[in-house]
């Protein structure tokens, strides 16, 4: 079992509470500085207000008639249990008020303190003036109900902050629960097909980002399968097919050395033996060409090919061997068929399908080198008049050192339409085998270069 330090899970989770923390914290700053904050901002600018109005009413003329205001105001009946008043004169004597006791020094012209009013300790906000007599005068305001709602903010928020915090934990867990069902899923299949089961596959459900990647998984899956499956024909094929030739070239030589009595008979063992060799080493480059095709590692050379000029030149280069054979070749080409590509590696697939064509389609064939678009893609075709492939082999004929029946008698190991295929993937194309009406079109279909 993984540690937690050791799960990204186990991380993706912690993340995930500590941004829930962080934002439930946020959120309630916010409330509350735009709930209390503008409170008190609201009570500061009220007692000001009023001291103001006070100095502008009665204040400016004397002590007196500032006594007489402030006495107004605290019978007026208008937020009466709630104002707070003091009048001071420069020697001690209480002129006007309802103030018993408060600070005795004060930091600035407004202050909270607890005070005595009306006989009662009450919190309050405090505004102090000092009048050009030597007065002192208080005006403020009772913060019982501010300290009330900000009490009963605390709570609100402290109950909201507890459920808020199950939530992130429950849902944390549930999201850490999520993760590792998923990634449970794909190592257990990763766990199968280690164990030699590559028929198995990662279960995909919805339309998520692990469903992409479980989809993704899969392709992968069934291209290594299909890799193995062909790794393992090949492996057969090669032992089956390796087994004839090797045991030729051994029996032309033992028996040239029990019965031949000349150096002319020995030579000419040794030059068949020579040639049989030779047909080997092409059979293993070939093999080692799809293999190149198909590790990809030719694709960073990737260039602009033109489809068009690849065909020309195969033209030229075929149509001595197709007047030997007495075979008609002839071009039919797109106005413009560019593709990214590999140009011999192109120009070596289309020679394998001209190469087939002569060879099945029989004296007199007619055979059509062409490049086509549609659609976004282009194509470069070869069609000829011969007997075809039955539309139920057309699937296998790609498999490599698959041969067709009828073709048992003429020479070849299976390999070219393996090359094409293989050559035709590694472009990001496809090759395309159909009916000619009659004889067989082969189509590489490859798309379009910028």
């Amino acid at each position: 079992m993984l540690k937690l330090r050791d799960s990204i899970a186990a991380k993706l989770v912690l993340g995930y509470g500590v941004l829930g923390m962080v934002s439930m914290v946020a959120v309630s700053a916010v409330f509350y500085v735009g709930t209390i904050g503008v409170l008190d901002q609201n009570i500061d600018g009220r007692i000001i207000a009023l001291s103001d109005r006070l100095l502008a009413s009665g204040g400016e003329r004397s002590s007196a008639a500032l006594a007489i205001e402030v006495r107004r105001q605290l019978s007026d009946g208008i937020d009466s249990d709630r104002e707070i008043f003091l009048l001071q004169r420069g020697d001690g004597r209480v002129l006007a008020g309802n103030l018993s006791a408060w600070p005795g020094r004060f930091e600035g012209a407004l202050q909270s303190a607890d005070v005595v009013r009306d006989g009662r300790i009450t919190p309050a906000r405090l505004h102090r003036r000092l009048l050009p007599d030597g007065s002192l005068l208080i005006v403020g305001r009772d913060l019982s109900e501010q300290e009330a709602i900000r009490a009963l903010v605390w709570r609100a928020l402290a109950s909201g902050a507890v459920l808020s915090l199950l939530f992130t934990v429950l849902g944390a867990l549930l999201f850490r629960g999520q993760i590792e069902s998923r990634l449970g899923a794909i190592r257990r299949t990763a766990e199968q097909i280690e164990a030699g089961d590559l028929s198995r596959r990662i279960p995909v459900r919805g339309d998520d980002e692990f469903a992409r990647l479980n989809g993704d998984i899969n392709r992968m899956l069934d291209h290594i399968e299909l890799l193995m499956d062909g790794v393992r024909h090949v492996s057969d094929a090669i032992a089956h097919d390796l087994r004839t030739p090797l045991g030729r070239i051994r029996g032309k030589l033992e028996d040239a050395l029990r019965h031949a009595r000349d150096a002319g008979a020995l030579e000419g063992a040794a030059r068949d033996a020579i040639d049989d060799i030779d047909d080997l080493i092409r059979l293993f480059e070939r093999l080692l060409q799809i293999a190149e095709a198909e590790s990809g590692v030719r694709a960073r050379l990737f260039e602009n090919v033109d489809l068009n000029r690849v065909a020309e030149d195969l033209a030229e280069m075929y149509e001595a061997s197709a007047e030997d054979v007495g075979a008609r070749l002839s071009l039919a080409l797109a106005p413009r068929a560019v593709v990214l590509g590999d140009r011999n590696l192109l120009a070596s697939a289309v020679a394998s399908l001209l190469d087939n064509a002569l060879k099945y389609a029989g004296q007199g064939a007619a055979i059509v080198l062409s490049t086509s678009s549609r659609e976004g893609k282009l194509a470069i075709a070869v069609g000829d008049n011969g007997p075809g492939i039955p539309a139920g082999e057309r699937g296998r004929v790609t498999e490599r050192f698959y041969r067709l029946d009828q073709s048992r008698n003429l020479p070849g190991n299976g390999l070219g339409l393996s090359i094409v295929q293989a050559t035709a993937a590694l472009h990001g194309g496809a090759l395309e085998l159909a009916d000619h009406q009659p004889g067989l079109l082969a189509r590489i279909v490859l798309p379009a270069a910028a």
